[in-house]
This record gives C-alpha cells, sequence and structure tokens, in this order.
C-alpha cells in the first residue's frame, strides 16, 4: 500500500523533473511512447495471462483485440501526428488589431493523473498515458485493486521501460485512490462508475484539479423500423457480450418496434449459439470479475422477475458461481422499477423495451440522464438524421456497437452524468495540453492612438471601432 506522504513525495518528484524540462522535445516525447510500445510488446503474453487470473477467464483473442490492439494502435497514431500536434498554431487577429499576430502555443500541463479501472485495465491505462506523454506530461497512474495480479506486473514492467521520473505507477485500495484524486494534479483523468465521480470530483475540487471523468450510464440501442434485424441482432450481442457486458460502452437495453420483438429473440438464440457454441466449457467467454458481482447479477435479474419481467435464456448453459460465468440473458416485458432499468447493469443481461414509433424511442432516452453511447440501427438516412439531432450522448455508432472508441479522428468522452472532457488522438493531446493564447503586437501599430487623454480624434476612432468592430 502506498500512504499519502509517498504518494505526495512521487507527485514532487515528477513536479520537480518536469521544472528541468518543462517543454520535452519532439525526439524525447517519442521516445516515451516507443520504449512504452516496445514494453506492450514483450509482454503481451504476460499481460494476457495476468488478465485471464484476475478475471478467472478471459480469452487471450479478447484481451489482445480489445486491448493490446487499440493501444499499439493509439502509439502509433501519436507518433505518426505528434509532432505536427505540438507546433504552435497561427489563429486570426481581429482587423482592429493588425498587423498584430495571434498564435496558440501547445504546453504540457505538468503532471498528470490518471485512475484505471478493472474491466479493461491494460487499455484504459495506456490509452490516456499515451495522449498525456504525446502532449510531455509526467504522469502518475492508479491501478486498480480488482486486478491485482496485472496491476502489479504493470507496475513493474513500465518502471522497466520508462524512467521514474516520467511515469510512476501506483497501486492500492480505495484508501489510496482517494488519496491519489487528492493530489493537487495538474489534471486528473478518472474512468470509473458515475457513483465515484462523484467522489472524485469534490476530491479534486479542493485542489481545482480539471478533471476529465469517463463514466457509465444506461447506453441505447435503438433497433429502427427500418433497420436489418439480422445484422442489429449480431452486433447488439456481440457488444453487450464480448468481456461478459463488463464494458462501459456495452448496450445496455435495446429499443426496438413491438412487432419485432419475437424476431429479436429468436435471432439472439442463434447468435449466441454461433458465437459461443457449448458456452459452459467455452474457454471464449469471460467471467465475471467477482463473487460480488455475480451474486449482484443474479439479484438484478431475480428482481426484475419479481416484478413481472420475462427471463429468456440464450444459451442451455447454466449460471457457475465457481468459474462466475453468468450465461446471458434477454429481460422482456420489464417495468421501470427494477434497478435492471435503473442502474448500468456491466453483465450479461440485456433488457428489451417495444415502442410503435421511432418519436417513443427518442423520448425513452431523453427521459434519462445521457449516456455514454448511443447504438442505432438503421438505413433510411431521415431517421438516422432525426435520431441524431433528437437525442445527446457521449458518442454514437450507427448500424454496429462499440467501435466509435476504437476511431483516433473522434474524441472519447461523456456528456452530462456520462462524463465529461475527452481524449483519444488529438483531442486527447489537448486534454493534456494547455493551449496557451499569445498575442504579439507589431513593431508598427495605433495602439498609442487608444490611450488617455481622451480627445476628438480618440472618439472618432472609438465610433469608428463600435460601427465596424
Amino acid at each position: 500500500m502506498t500512504d499519502t506522504p509517498e504518494l505526495t513525495a512521487i507527485l514532487q518528484r515528477l513536479r520537480t523533473a518536469q521544472a528541468h524540462d518543462p517543454l520535452p522535445s519532439w525526439p524525447v516525447r517519442a521516445d516515451r511512447l516507443q520504449r512504452l510500445a516496445c514494453m506492450l510488446r514483450e509482454q503481451r503474453g504476460a499481460f494476457a495471462a495476468a488478465i485471464d487470473a484476475d478475471f478467472g477467464q478471459r480469452p487471450v483473442e479478447e484481451t489482445e483485440l480489445l486491448e493490446l490492439f487499440p493501444s499499439l494502435s493509439a502509439i502509433r497514431h501519436a507518433l505518426r501526428h505528434g509532432r505536427r500536434w505540438m507546433r504552435p498554431r497561427r489563429a486570426s487577429t481581429g482587423l482592429a488589431f493588425l498587423p498584430a499576430e495571434n498564435r496558440l502555443l501547445p504546453q504540457p500541463r505538468g503532471v498528470v493523473g490518471i485512475v484505471v479501472p478493472w474491466n479493461y485495465p491494460l487499455f484504459l491505462a495506456v490509452g490516456p498515458l499515451v495522449d498525456a506523454l504525446a502532449a510531455g506530461n509526467r504522469v502518475m497512474v492508479k491501478m486498480s485493486e480488482f486486478t491485482p495480479r496485472f496491476s502489479a506486473l504493470f507496475a513493474e514492467q513500465v518502471a522497466r521501460y520508462l524512467a521514474d521520473d516520467v511515469v510512476v505507477v501506483v497501486n492500492g485500495d480505495a484508501t489510496v485512490a482517494q488519496a491519489f484524486s487528492a493530489l493537487p494534479f495538474d489534471h486528473l483523468l478518472f474512468t470509473g462508475s458515475t457513483r465515484v465521480g462523484h467522489q472524485v470530483m469534490r476530491t479534486a475540487a479542493d485542489n481545482l484539479t480539471p478533471v476529465t471523468l469517463e463514466l457509465g450510464g444506461k447506453s441505447p440501442a435503438i433497433v429502427g423500423p427500418g433497420a436489418d434485424l439480422a445484422k442489429a441482432v449480431e452486433r447488439i450481442l456481440v457488444g453487450k457480450l464480448v468481456n461478459a457486458g463488463q464494458t462501459c460502452i456495452a448496450p445496455d437495453y435495446v429499443l426496438l418496434p413491438r412487432a419485432r420483438m419475437d424476431d429479436f429473440v429468436e435471432a439472439a438464440r442463434a447468435t449466441v449459439a454461433r458465437l459461443y457454441p457449448d458456452l459452459a466449457t467455452s474457454r471464449q467467454y469471460t467471467s465475471l470479475i467477482s463473487d460480488l458481482y455475480f451474486e449482484r447479477m443474479a439479484t438484478l435479474r431475480d428482481e426484475a422477475a419479481a416484478a413481472g419481467a420475462r427471463v429468456v435464456p440464450l444459451a442451455d448453459a447454466p449460471a457457475d458461481p465457481v468459474r462466475r460465468l453468468f450465461p446471458p440473458q434477454l429481460l422482456l416485458d420489464v417495468p421501470d422499477g427494477p434497478r435492471v432499468m435503473r442502474e448500468e447493469i456491466f453483465g450479461p443481461l440485456l433488457p428489451l423495451v417495444a415502442f410503435d414509433h421511432i418519436e417513443q424511442a427518442i423520448a425513452h432516452v431523453n427521459a434519462r440522464p445521457h449516456p455514454l453511447a448511443l447504438y442505432l440501427f438503421e438505413r433510411d438516412r431521415r431517421t438516422i438524421d432525426t435520431v441524431l439531432a433528437h437525442t445527446r450522448a457521449g458518442g454514437v455508432t450507427v448500424n454496429d456497437t462499440l467501435y466509435h472508441i476504437a476511431q483516433h479522428g473522434l474524441p472519447f468522452g461523456g456528456v452530462g452524468a456520462s462524463g465529461m472532457g475527452g481524449y483519444h488522438g488529438k483531442a486527447g493531446f489537448e486534454t493534456f495540453s494547455h493551449l496557451k493564447p499569445v498575442f504579439a503586437q507589431s513593431r508598427w501599430n495605433g495602439a498609442g492612438l487608444l490611450r488617455p487623454p481622451y480627445g476628438p480624434r480618440f472618439r472618432r476612432l472609438l465610433e469608428l471601432l463600435l460601427r465596424h468592430g
């Protein structure tokens, strides 16, 4: 466990190092990114094995596809574009101030704190770390105590590949996380639940630490009247069932036309049989992270059933509390009261909600806190535009799920209850940079005409400015 004085000492060491090189050159930043990439390639197998052990069962293929690939891709993107991102940028100058010049100077914020959740511990550590290093910062990373094997290994390997005055990884329980969030960072990025996000923001406010909060919420999938249902079902279930639904942007529930409910159920059972044959013995279906989460999933289902919901298993496999394997299940006719319709599910339960026309689906989404993600399946352009114009969400994927998170050209983040701020690619560089505005006065300028004493000439100039300013 790391105590508060030790955390403060680490922060001070990083601050001192940053003060000695407040604006690292691109070769310095690129070297740090290349070292990080080297670590990921060389420790690929060890990292996947540690994550598998922490979950009890998570396929190597899932870890490499969903964590290793986007991490390496983010580094490649930053190495390709980072030199250009850090250049001074020209900004327009008001006509009245010409021939002066405006520009923006991207500067590192300083020392950045990153709080990592347990569900994707590799990618959600490396992703923001890449952006922070590309922007020239020093970084402290707090790993999750729910993935102890991977967290310890990651800390050990980061210390091997990167200098301890550039990146430091710390581990510990919730008390350490609270002390970490209370440090006076120059920027703090937290990924986790909305409930903990409230606490992090309150704690950071004591130091006026700017925060980026990547939270969660109930991300809907809307199946429009013109959707290709077979494709929609498969893509929704793939997005729902990778990592057994333990994904902050997993489809949380489905809104679909009432007349297509039975077709959805039938297609869903066929899809799960195809994706996970022999699910009871499959090594390609991920376990829930802990006994507590397994029990929560069963409780959410049972509460819904007690309130009148119909539970539809999508596989014949029984729940296995020893291996924490919880088979996917649909929930139909669920009233609004049960927690499964109010809390983020974060597991392989999928409620279906019927609508009679698309406006009802839009109203359902808008009556609830803004989600982190929204998925729309539809072929009609006008319907797509209507849904996009009349809903708010952190990000959207049309005719698929999850993929907006993997786009380096799109910022990733929430809105309202699902978070604030964003990162990935250039957006991440800017999150961890201060774009310092600079006004450079020209040698020859008219500023002297606007100083006291105010006489007739000043008043004529002022009228001109007010008329044409």
